[in-house]
Parts: C-alpha cells; structure tokens; sequence
C-alpha cells in the first residue's frame, strides 16, 4: 500500500467513518469535508496522522491539511468510499446553507474586516490627540489641533457611509447607491431639522429623532432591505429604464423607511447592546472581567469575536468608552505568553523559531497563528492562554480598564487607545496575561514536537518521529551538493503582505512551508524564476513549479478561491511545460472575482522549506511583478535539483 493510500485509509478512519461524511473537496492542500457531524472526527489523531499536517474548521467545513499530495490521497479515499465523486473536478459539491448565526458571523465580519484600516488610522489619531492633551503639546482650540481633530473624527462621524459601501458590497447591491442612502440621513438640513424639535412626519407616518453620525445598526439594516428592493425592482423595470428608475424608487423608498423604521428600532438594539457589556462590567467587575478574559480566546476561534466589534464602535458612539476590546488585549497577551513560554521550555530548534515569531505576531494582535500552529497543537500551552487572559481579564474588570478611541489592533499597537484614566491598569493587565501564561505553560510543560533524529540533543522525554517525518529525514540524507543562493522575484504586481498577516491559518501558520504574500493590482501571475511547471489545480486558481535551483514552489491566488471552479480563471501554461523568469502563468478577472466576496491575497509558498537555510524578504509595500521578493539561502540541495 503506497503512503498516500495509507494517509487516506486513516483519515478517512479518523473523521468518523465513510457515514460521517456528506461530501468531499479538494484545493490545492486541503481535503475539504462537510461532514454531519464534526465531534465524530478526531482531530488529536489526524494531526499526528503521517501525511497529515495540521486540520482546520472553517464555518461547518472540517479541512484536512496536507500539502502537495493532497490530489493523490483524495483519489485514494474516492477509491474506498463512495462519495466525493470521484476526480477533483468535483471541487466544492452541492451547495450547503449556512445555519443562522453562521450567516450572520459571516456577515459581520465580511463588513467590518475591509473597514479596520480607517477605523484603526483614524483611531490613532485621536489617540495621539489623547496624548496631546494629556501632556500639553497642542493648544485645543489651536487651528492645527483643529484640523487633526477633524481628521480623527471624519470616519466615525461618517461611519454610516463606509458601512453603507461596504455592506452592499457584501449583500450584492449598488455600492454606491448605499453610499448615497447612507448620506441622505446624515444631511446637515436633517440634522437641523431634528434639532428644532415639535413632531417631525413623513406622509403623515411619525419620524422619530435619531442621531444618525457613528452609527451602525440603523444602516445594516437600510442596507439589507435596500438590497431586496433593488433585486426585487431590477427583476420587473424593463433594461431602458432601470438606470433612471431602480435607483430613484430605491431612495425613495428605504430612505423614508429608515427615518420611519430602520433607524428608531437600529438605535434601541445598538444602545440595548452597549449598554449591556456596561451594565455587566459595572455590576460584576473582577468576574465579569474573569469569565470573559477567559473565554475570549475561545470565541475568536469560533468566530464570534466578529459579532463583538459593531458592538463595541457602537459603545465609544454611545458613551465614549468601551469594555470589550480592553479584554480581547488581555486574551491576546494570554496566547501570546503561552507561546512565549513554548519557546522557553521547548528543545526542538525549528519549533523554538515558529513559537518565538509566532508569539510576537500574537502581541501585535495576530494571533491564529499562535493559537493554532502552536499552542492549540500541544494543548496544554492553549489552556495556559486561556488562564493568563483570564488573569488579565480579572484585572480589567476590577479596575474597569477601558479604551477610548479604535486604535491598532487587540494587542501592543492598540496601546494609545488605552489612554485615559485607567491606562496604568491597561498596562498592568497586559503584562499579566502575558506573564501568566509564560510562566503557566513553563512550569505546566507539553509534550515537545520530536526533534529530527539527525539531531543528537533529543530531550529524554521526546517521543520517536512519527512515519512522515521519519521517511522525510531518510529522503533528505542523500543531499550532497551545495548551491547558490535563490532570489525569487514576485510572481504579481500589487502590494507585499506578510505571510503571518494572511487571513487563512494554514498559510499563516506555516503548515505548507515559509513564504511571501501579495495582494495583487493586475490580473497575471508571472514565474518568479526559471523551472518547471510541475502541477495545475483543475480549478485554474493555483499553480506549482519547481525553479532550476530546486525551490518547490506553491503560488495560490487568492483565499478560497477554489470555490469559484475555475470561473474567471485562465491557464497560459502546461505542467511538465519549461518557463522563464516573468512568463505569465495564468490569468485572472481581479475584479470578478472581488465582486464574488474573495479575498485575492496571493501566497508563495516554498513547500520544501526544511532544504532551505534562511529566507529573507527583498520587497515590501508596492512592488512590480518581476521586482525581487524573497531571497532564499539554500543550505543543501539533491543532485537531480541542478538538473544531472
């Protein structure tokens, strides 16, 4: 039996049995399974499956991570169960629909995630104007101080519009239509008219006072019902008059019904909803603090986090304050001391680099891959996070810590909103969480991740490699020759992103091997060096290539984009085909596909990462295809990687 026929019988096995699964995908590294129920799959097992690198729960999805060979087992698994369809053209299978608050997860996060950058710029400025009058550097009524306040609170005073352009672009209606919505209710002569006082009608329907600016929910909501109207208008006015007409009966319709509706019951739920992570932290204090300290770290696992954050703009629009991100710090510290404290105990040296970087990305905030390249593999450490931000938590709730501003992220660059009277307290409880968790998981310990058997300081209590490990430590012995250094150019014009920035964890955390990212401008995606094109995903959205200095290289445009099947998609080369340097690999719609909700950030990949010594980034910011990207230090490579 060959080793991916083995790799599939046990996965297979370790999902719950061929009756546990719905139906069967593939992309380009993962085994993707709807399975009917996912506590039926043991993930403890599959991830010290040979062949298996990591798993993953994406919505109802449990993905199976295994890299290049993942086309091979998954025929494997068709030839031994009787679903999936049997090739890989059968990418995505029929169409499940998400339960309810899977949706609205998924919702909120996909029109909250596009607008952090400005709520963060904006933040800090306000932040730095914090400072400011904290220490005395500016005048207030100082033109200057007058123009950055304007800056800071440009965002946030028009929030309702970003939210309206973003919203419909989730919900598939006019984005700018939205916008226009969005600006009719926060028109100066509205807001004058509110302000006169005496009953205000539209029609003869009451129109009740709303302070639209920094609002949230009195938009989703227009927004949503915008969305019907417009589908609803489009389906039945003829072509010739749809762009005159879907528009002006769209205004006319959900602005009133906004005034009327929308915006009176929006602002109860969004002042119930602030006022009720106040009310909780006012009234339980060091508990309150505790039990949400505790289990953030759980609810960013599951998503829920996203439901938190409307919540929390609507408290500093509500009260100038807010309780909730000042936790999510606390959490992020707890995770990123747990990976600290890995680092510190662990003998393996590869493993001491992942926890040491991934422990500092989980202090600016980032924290999957800390959390699931980490300490959620060894169990124990994730435990000692949730205990540190429980800590920290506890603090945050006795001292009621809050942060004035949206500032940077949950974690050392969020620092500036935190200033305020209870800064000190903010500080305090973050070094805790961190503190706490390091010394927890020290003194706790784990069970280390083996050290390769080439390797002679093993740790007594180390256990033997498993399979996979084992055969890759035996193929790697024969590298005899040594060289040249690898300099990869970058394969799309756009911007650099770091891999630990991707928003998917099994690129982020390194499961496929170290690399680059690039959120591309331009819709080709060119060799970023001489070699061969040795694999092509049927749905056109990935290729792989080996360069003629043996760099085994994945490129994957965009995230999830394997859900497209191919659609917008265009291959310009063949496997087993020679390129150059710069020669278009395929060729992409950037704007269909970003109209379809994808996120188009590109991963390279050097799938044989351990061949490789050092890898260090020659570009950052804008860059050109073809610019240099990624500088490769090759410590050994085979004979048969110089082409003998």
């Amino acid at each position: 039996m060959s080793k991916q026929a083995q790799t599939a019988q046990s996965v297979l096995d370790k999902i719950g049995g061929e009756s546990n699964v719905k139906t069967m995908t593939h992309c380009m590294t993962r085994l993707r399974f709807e399975l009917r129920d996912n506590d039926k799959a043991d993930r403890a097992a599959l991830e010290n499956t040979p062949g298996v690198m990591g798993t993953n729960i994406a919505g109802t999805q449990f993905q199976v991570i295994i890299g290049n060979d993942v086309p091979k087992v998954y025929e494997e698994i068709n030839k031994i169960a009787a679903f999936g369809g049997g090739s890989a053209q059968a990418d995505e299978g029929p169409k499940k629909k998400k339960n309810p608050f899977s949706a609205l997860l998924d919702i909120i996060s996909g029109i909250f995630t596009p607008l952090l950058p400005a709520l963060a710029g904006a933040g800090m400025i306000k932040a730095l104007l914090s400072v400011s009058d904290a220490f005395g550097w500016m005048a207030a009524d100082s033109s200057t101080y007058q123009i950055l306040k304007v800056i800071g609170d440009g965002t946030f005073f028009f929030l309702p519009i970003l939210i309206a352009f973003s919203a419909a672009k989730k919900f598939g209606s006019s984005m700018f239509l939205a916008a226009a919505i969005a600006g009719a209710v926060l028109h100066p002569e509205l807001t004058a008219l509110f302000g006169k006082g005496g009953a205000i009608t539209f029609l003869g329907l009451p129109v009740t006072v709303v302070t639209y600016s920094s609002s949230v929910i009195p938009i989703l909501l227009a927004i949503w019902a915008s969305s019907y109207v417009e589908k609803f208008l489009n389906k039945f006015i003829p072509s010739a008059l749809k762009l005159l007409f879907v528009p002006m009966l769209t205004l006319l319709i959900i602005v009133p019904a906004t005034l009327v509706a929308f915006g009176p019951v929006g602002s109860l739920v969004g002042q119930g909803l602030a006022g009720g992570i106040t009310w909780l932290i006012d009234n339980t204090g060091i508990f309150g603090g505790l039990v949400l300290g505790g289990t953030m770290s759980l609810i960013i696992m599951t998503g829920m986090h996203w439901a938190l954050v409307p919540i929390a703009i609507l408290s500093l629009a509500e009260q100038n304050y807010d309780y909730i991100l000042p936790i999510m710090f606390a959490a992020n510290l707890g995770q990123a001391g747990a990976t600290f404290g890995v680092f510190l105990r662990s003998r393996n040296p590869q493993f001491k680099a992942l926890s040491l970087s991934t422990s500092f990305s989980a202090m600016m905030g980032i924290t999957e891959p800390a959390m699931y390249g980490v300490n959620m593999r060894l169990k124990k450490p994730f435990v000692a996070g949730l205990i540190g931000g429980a800590v920290g938590g506890a603090i945050y709730g006795l001292f009621h810590v809050k942060i004035y501003v949206m500032a940077g992220g949950a974690g050392l660059p969020g620092i500036p909103a935190m200033i305020g009277p209870t800064f000190a307290y903010g500080m305090i409880g973050m070094a805790v969480a961190f503190a706490v968790s390091a010394v927890v998981t020290f003194v706790m310990g784990f069970k280390d991740i083996p050290v390769p058997a080439a390797e002679t300081n093993a740790p007594a209590d180390a256990v033997a490699p498993a399979a996979a490990e084992t055969e890759t430590v035996a193929a790697a012995a024969p590298v005899i020759v040594e060289i040249r250094n690898t300099a990869l150019n970058s394969p799309a014009t756009g911007t650099v992103k770091a891999l630990a920035d991707v928003d998917d964890v099994t690129f982020a955390g390194e499961y496929m091997g170290k690399g680059i990212a690039v959120v591309p401008t331009a819709g080709i995606i060119a060799a970023p060096a001489d070699g061969i094109v040795n694999s092509l995903a049927v749905t056109k959205h990935a290729v792989g290539m080996q360069t003629a200095d043996g760099a085994e290289l994945l490129i994957h445009v965009g995230l999830n984009t394997v859900r497209l099947k191919g659609k917008h998609f265009n291959v310009l080369v063949e496997e087993g085909q020679a390129v150059t340097a710069g020669q278009p690999l395929l060729a992409f719609d950037i704007q269909a596909i970003r109209a379809a909700g994808y996120d188009l950030t590109t991963p390279m990949i050097v799938t044989n990462t351990p061949e490789f010594e050092r890898f260090d980034a020659l570009g950052s910011g804008s860059i050109e295809a073809g610019q240099p990207l990624l500088k490769l230090e090759v410590a050994k490579a085979p004979l048969a990687a110089l082409g003998d």
